[in-house]
């Protein structure tokens, strides 16, 4: 039996120790936040109307077998799922609309909206997609992947290899193969879900919404934030001790191999293995601090800038999750990743309005509203966030949805208060930004001390997250 210091209580870092403590280890948790959850954040706001509840970072539950697999490996039930359909509502600039849906169904969608030809162009594109995916489940998503020689070393069959098409660009591939600029516009969205710009994220993001729409989309009755209440039940039910408001300082070294960690009021806690659930910037700036690695990981992804917004009323023509996409699609990555960085003037807005009862008052909504925004940092948020609010609502209010006679209250969350909330550098989502096929290995950088989560192989997301808990457990092994 090992004993384990797992650093962050985020979706990685509580996979991880449920998994190692059902394999028969003992394990502690540190998580520097009051609560658990991580960047799986929940924000309650109570009104005269009553009380609101918002998920604050992941609105999308995608391959709810990776969590089904999780937690039948730990001994647990189910989640409480809920099928979306649409999964998301894309508006686009010309007021057209189009559906998501899982499987052909989506494709039927497409021929009904914008024509036979658009189907088939979209039709040809997932059977591409398809082996796609099937290649990096099989080479990437569920194994170890340390170095491109690891990659190359891999049996790649040549259909695979053609599929992923290397040294290709996620837009390259869209306006090979679908000649409606509204479905390149949808497809480039997903280079976002890396905190990505689309014109330089690799062609093999293309299983990011084969993923999402061959399995279909989710939400949990109560928020995604349960999902965390979940984790710490299985934790709590397997004798994993999860100690919240004990920030990490530093992860020690003894022998050239992880020793333990050290705490902020300076206590000591050694261990045979340390599992870091934090930034891998964070890690090898401020944990364990490698220099050479921190400087490889500091071109950030895209962070967000969310408005939580408590509206009297109903909207109609709303889906759990509604898109709005600008005139200008480029303008938006010119702003985020150009130098300098600025807000993007006219952004793509992201609505999730959760049509459920146990996060918001009757007869009102609650929206978590999304822009793609640069790090903090590159922009000084906290400045410009009331300013830049208004703008967002007049975006709505342009694209035909006007809330703002209708709004109870506003709160503001900017890539500075997820930066100060998770120690997340920059408050960027998805660590480094997605412009290259691999991110940084599982194994750290000395013996004894692993990655998980959304900055690391294999990459963002609810279940890659998960899926890095699982390569991390299934390298330690069993007691």
């Amino acid at each position: 039996m090992a004993t384990v210091v797992v650093v962050g209580a985020g979706v990685g870092g509580l996979s991880a120790a449920a998994r190692l403590a059902a394999a028969g280890h003992e394990v502690t948790v540190f998580e520097r936040a009051p609560v658990a959850g991580g960047k799986l954040g929940r924000h309650e706001r109570a009104s005269a109307a009553g009380t609101f509840r918002f998920d604050t970072g992941p609105s999308l539950f995608t391959l709810p077998q990776v969590a089904a697999e999780l937690f039948a490996a730990t001994g647990g039930g189910g989640l409480d799922l809920v099928p979306l359909d649409p999964i998301v509502r894309h508006r686009f600039p010309d007021g057209s609309t189009l559906d998501s849906a899982a499987g052909d169904a989506f494709a039927e969608r497409i021929a009904a909206a914008f024509g036979a030809e658009a189907a088939a162009d979209w039709r040809r594109l997932w059977r591409r997609a398809g082996r796609v995916w099937a290649a990096s489940w099989r080479h990437v998503l569920t194994t170890p992947v340390d170095s491109p020689l690891r990659m190359a070393g891999l049996a790649w069959r040549l259909r695979d290899l053609a599929a992923i098409a290397p040294g290709r660009t996620l837009r390259g591939l869209g306006r090979t193969h679908l000649r409606d600029p509204r479905l390149r516009m949808l497809l480039e969205r997903y280079a976002t879900y890396t905190g990505a710009d689309p014109r330089r994220a690799p062609a093999a993001l293309l299983a990011i919404p084969y993923a999402e729409l061959q399995y279909g989309g989710w939400y949990l009755r109560g928020g995604l934030g349960t999902l965390a209440g979940a984790l710490l039940e299985r934790c709590a039910a397997l004798g994993v001790r999860v100690v919240t408001g004990a920030e990490v300082r530093s992860i020690t070294i003894a022998g050239a191999r992880a020793a333990g960690v050290v705490l902020a009021d300076g206590a000591s806690v050694p261990a045979d293995v340390v599992v870091a659930n934090a930034d891998a910037l964070h890690v090898y700036r401020d944990l364990l601090p490698r220099p050479r690695l921190a400087r490889r990981l500091e071109a950030r992804s895209l962070g967000g800038f969310v408005l939580l917004l408590g509206l009297r009323g109903r909207t109609p023509g709303l889906a759990h999750h509604t898109v709005f996409f600008p005139r200008d699609y480029d303008a938006e990555f010119d702003a985020i990743f150009g130098a300098p960085a600025r807000p993007v003037r006219d952004p793509t807005v992201f609505v999730t309005a959760a049509d459920d009862p146990l996060v918001r008052p009757d007869g009102h909504e609650g929206w978590f509203v999304l822009v793609n925004a640069a790090p903090q940092g590159a922009v000084d948020w906290p400045g410009v966030a009331d300013e830049y609010a208004e703008r967002v609502l007049a975006t709505l209010a342009a694209r035909g949805v006007d809330v703002r006679e209708r709004v109870l209250f506003r709160d503001v969350l900017t890539p500075a208060d997820l930066q100060a909330a998770t120690n997340s550098p920059g408050g960027a989502i998805y660590g480094t930004a997605g412009h290259g096929l691999l991110r940084p290995p599982n194994r750290g950088a000395v013996p004894g001390l692993f990655l998980v989560g959304g900055s690391v192989h294999p990459g963002g997301g609810l279940p890659l997250v998960m899926l890095s808990a699982k390569i991390v457990a299934d390298v330690i092994g069993a007691a």
